[in-house]
């Protein structure tokens, strides 16, 4: 018997189905090894870490030495990433297994194909990958260790920083500045309302220029004073310009992309698409079938596709759509510099498995992103959009309005993603007109608006800006922007994020004494130091060393200067019935409390009524172990968020596949 070794118990099923009656599948459950919990565990004169077992992993190790000693040859399958690859390499020392022979298969799809092809293809571990993913624990774990405790003293307890999760902060904070600091500036929308008379058309045309030159509009009275000039004017058509643009359909998935279409599109936040997403490349239970996986890999920043699936896309596209909606050429997208391209975008499977065809096996939740990864794949394979496009110049005395139209000529791929296509400008029609023609005019409309400020960033947005810039890659975008709200340092307003008080205090803090390395071109630049280790075998203690003496020196500041943060507190609208003012939120050793914002001339206090809100277990699904019950959200005792069965011994962090112990720049 030989003994595959992966990390999700969810794939276990569908792994052992394409494996057949030779192969015996163990899951870790996530990492097995990792630096202690309760101590440092890295040596700072040479960066070497000390790893142990973890302590709720030893019976499992115990159970996985066990069926290594029986199994004629141990083969680990842990996931196609990093730190998929760091657990791989921490396997075989807990098992005694030479990391140079052939002992790890990696595949991007839990396929019988694939599947069979990591089989015939074993290798040894990349220590590469693991160097990346060592230096990224070691200097979470510097930053976590050595940040966190003078954080906690110059403003709070039980505080944390992080290299990636700070960063993210900055992003927050810096964005609800610029709004605080916005002035609005006062324009006014002008349009007309024509009517082409012998066709009956009415459309309008909006203001846009004075004697030839561009036109803004900051008041009423100017405003007031071209609806005077305007007074029995003609209407004539100027020019027409006729065009026809092309829409190129959008690449297929990679998770940013996925988790930014699932929470606009779907209104799925990040923890549930990163969930259903887990399920759907695990297995789901088929009828008929059994437990079959859906798509590729999920943790992924490459749009490249391969071509065995693409050109099964295009022989579907031929004969379900026709000819005209297969491109001359494949469509090929350029993945950005920085990313990974260890493996595919995210997309089916089959193409054949289409989402009507699986429905009645899924929850609703992972029926609607199954959709919507199927159809952007199968548009990003597909022909040009074709629009016709209308511009019409009219003047009317001295001052031009402009109209313009457009119909669609070739759907191309909004064939298939039409639901979920980005919103193209207004496709009205326009009557057909001619140069010198006059046009009747019916009434003039005036519109006051004010520029707006910037928007607070979503999840879907954050972790767009997040992937731009460099900062963490696929596998942290969730979980940071997580940690941020469950430290209390983030808050929701409706789908926007806002920096709380205590976030603000942390930023103000980080940004005084720990700038230089609390950045976002350092936390890239680091990025790209992480990818060279990977790819080109960069010594990886090295890359920790130069670190580590950059933020020392920091350190050695930070603990001389006394500086303290002080967090304002929260106002309310509840008023002292001692002095008259109003209440605020404080906050002492026994939890939150209303105090009078006039101490310390009033020191009357008052019981807060929602001084901790109970936690209540949010049912997202059903369970992928034991299918039969419902997976929560819950929070531990120690504030961690993780998904638990209600039924079996199920359970696993809000990182999906990972423990969350491997998480301290979160």
């Amino acid at each position: 018997m030989k003994l595959v070794i992966i990390e999700g118990p969810g794939k276990r099923e569908t792994l052992k189905k394409y494996l057949g009656a030779g192969y015996d599948v163990f899951a870790t459950k996530g990492h097995v090894r990792d630096l202690s919990a309760t101590s440092f565990s890295v040596d700072l004169k040479n960066m070497t870490p000390n790893y142990e077992i973890m302590s709720d992993k030893k019976e499992l190790i115990e159970e996985l030495k066990k069926k290594a000693k029986k199994a004629e040859q141990v083969l680990i399958a842990t996931d196609p990433d990093r730190e998929g690859e760091a657990i791989a390499w921490h396997i075989t020392h807990i098992l005694d297994i030479d990391p140079n022979s052939n002992c790890r298969i990696v595949f991007n799809e839990i396929s019988k194909k694939a599947v069979n092809e990591a089989l015939n293809h074993p290798r040894p571990i990349d220590m590469n990958l693991v160097n990346a993913q060592q230096t990224r624990r070691v200097l979470d774990r510097i930053v976590g260790y050595k940040l966190s405790p003078i954080i906690c003293k110059r403003i709070k307890p039980k505080l944390s920083a992080g290299r990636v999760q700070s960063v993210a902060l900055k992003l927050v904070v810096d964005r609800e500045k610029e709004i605080e600091a916005f002035v609005p500036e006062e324009y006014w929308n002008i349009s007309a309302q024509l009517e082409k008379e012998e066709q009956k058309f009415k459309f309008k045309a909006s203001l846009n220029s004075k004697d030839g030159k561009k036109l803004k509009v900051t008041c009423k009275e100017e405003a007031d004073e071209i609806k005077s000039d305007l007074e029995g004017a003609d209407y004539i058509v100027s020019n027409i310009k006729k065009s026809q643009t092309k829409s190129h359909a959008p690449a297929p998935f990679t998770t940013s992309t996925m988790q930014q279409d699932a929470l606009n599109k779907l209104g799925m936040n990040l923890k549930k698409t990163s969930f259903c997403a887990q399920q759907l490349y695990e297995g789901v239970e088929l009828q008929g079938e059994g437990k079959v996986a859906l798509i590729t890999y999920i943790r992924s920043d490459s749009t490249r596709v391969s071509v065995d699936a693409q050109n099964q896309a295009l022989e579907y596209i031929g004969k379900e759509f026709g000819e005209k909606y297969v491109p001359e050429k494949p469509n090929i997208y350029k993945t950005k510099e920085n990313a990974q391209d260890a493996h595919e975008a995210i997309r089916p499977i089959s193409i054949q498995r289409t989402p009507a065809s699986v429905m009645s096996s899924l929850s609703p939740d992972n029926f609607k992103l199954y959709k919507l990864i199927y159809e952007r794949f199968l548009a990003s394979q597909m022909s040009d959009a074709i629009y016709n496009n209308v511009n019409v110049d009219i003047n009317a005395k001295n001052y031009g309005f402009k109209a313009t139209g457009k119909t669609v000529e070739f759907l191309g791929y909004t064939a298939v993603y039409k639901n979920y296509a980005e919103k193209e400008d207004d496709p009205s029609k326009l009557p057909v007109m001619e140069t010198g023609e006059k046009l009747k005019f019916n009434e003039l409309s005036m519109e006051q608006k004010f520029t707006k400020p910037p928007a607070r960033y979503t999840e879907a947005s954050l972790v767009k800006e997040m992937e731009e810039k460099g900062i963490g890659r696929p596998a942290t975008y969730a979980m940071t922007i997580t940690t941020l709200d469950t430290r209390g340092y983030t808050a929701h307003e409706g789908k926007s994020l806002y920096p709380t008080e205590l976030g603000k205090a942390v930023d103000q803090y980080l940004g005084n004494n720990f700038r230089q390395v609390i950045n976002v071109k350092f936390t890239a630049d680091m990025e790209n130091r992480l990818d060279e280790i990977a790819e080109n075998g960069k010594n990886w203690q090295d890359v920790a060393k130069s670190f580590w003496g950059s933020f020392s020196e920091l350190l050695t500041k930070a603990g001389s200067n006394y500086e303290r943060i002080k967090i304002e507190p929260q106002k309310t609208d509840i008023v002292c019935d001692k002095c008259g003012a109003p209440m605020v939120i404080r906050e002492g050793r026994y939890g939150k409390f209303l105090g009078c914002s006039a101490f310390p001339k009033c020191n009357n206090i008052m019981k807060l009524n929602s001084d901790k809100p109970k936690y209540e277990p949010k049912i997202i699904g059903k369970c992928p172990e034991c299918s039969e019950g419902n997976i929560s959200v819950r929070r531990s005792k120690a504030g961690k968020i993780y998904y638990a069965c209600d039924k079996c011994k199920f359970y696993t962090f809000v990182n999906p596949m990972k423990n969350a112990s491997s998480n301290e720049n979160m």
